[in-house]
């Protein structure tokens, strides 16, 4: 049994590098380069393709990490309800950026709550909550 568990904790690790690094790439990559030849649609094709990644990477976390929160008993655990928190945040914000593009600090403070979520898993994977 204990390699469906390495599977499951491969998989949303996987969603995971997905979903942060898309954010890295394009902060740090599609951006910068779109700012200094700007072409709105290639932008938004990168955009709407890496959002239909990322929803599919969203539906991996959220069936991984309620598998191993309910395997691992963390549910009633504060440190793992904080997580719990940003990952609403980090919904909220999507959202709102869905319905704002333009609005780019929407941009930073998801990518911010995604660093603590990643950080807080490590964490509660390291045995510290």
């Amino acid at each position: 049994m204990s390699h469906v568990w390495f599977i499951i904790r491969w998989l949303h690790i996987l969603a995971m590098a997905f979903f942060v690094g898309g954010q890295l790439f394009l902060a740090a990559v599609v951006v910068p380069v779109e700012r200094r030849a700007p072409d709105r649609e290639r932008l938004r094709a990168i955009a709407r393709r890496f959002g239909y990644g990322t929803l599919a990477a969203l539906g991996v976390l959220l069936v991984t990490g309620s598998t191993m929160a309910s395997h691992l008993h963390l549910w009633g655990d504060t440190t793992f309800q904080v997580k719990l928190a940003l990952v609403v945040a980090i919904a909220a914000l999507v959202a709102w950026h869905m319905r704002r593009p333009t609005l780019h600090v929407l941009e930073g403070a998801i990518f911010l709550c995604s660093l603590a979520v990643v950080w807080i898993g490590l964490y509660l994977a390291n045995g510290y909550s």
